[in-house]
């Protein structure tokens, strides 16, 4: 079975919400939400990959030294075995801003679950919930 690197970052704002983006609709599972990030480049580490989907997705510039990794998810989807670590990040430079269409909200970690996500993504709410109270 396939093994598909991807990365995610858990922001974190200065009243403790997190940012959960949601799929747009074309996408594999459009409608859920998700914590931001993307798949590995060839050659790419997992902060760089994830500085530059932030870049990309939502306007932002983290330095590496502002990801610290917190957990980590592996599921096994039908077609492909998902591995992603998820970082955590408080300080980053510029406004978050939807730069791909799609939908994006601050939420509690303790209201993470209210929130449909992929299977992959379920594992990493706990963690978050323990960090951040």
């Amino acid at each position: 079975m396939k093994i598909l690197l991807v990365v995610a970052v858990a922001l974190i704002d200065a009243d403790d919400r997190v940012l959960i983006a949601q799929r747009p609709e074309g996408k594999a599972l459009a409608g859920l939400w998700e914590f931001p990030g993307g798949k590995i480049d060839a050659g790419e580490r997992p902060e760089e990959a994830l500085i530059r989907e932030l870049r990309e997705e939502l306007g932002i510039t983290v330095k590496e030294a502002c990801l610290a990794p917190l957990t980590f998810a592996s599921y096994a989807y039908p077609e492909f075995h998902l591995l992603m670590p998820l970082y955590v990040c408080r300080r980053w430079e510029g406004f978050v801003q939807s730069r791909e269409g799609q939908a994006l909200k601050w939420v509690r970690a303790k209201d993470l679950r209210q929130y449909p996500m992929p299977p992959a993504d379920e594992p990493l709410i706990p963690p978050l919930i323990e960090l951040l109270g």
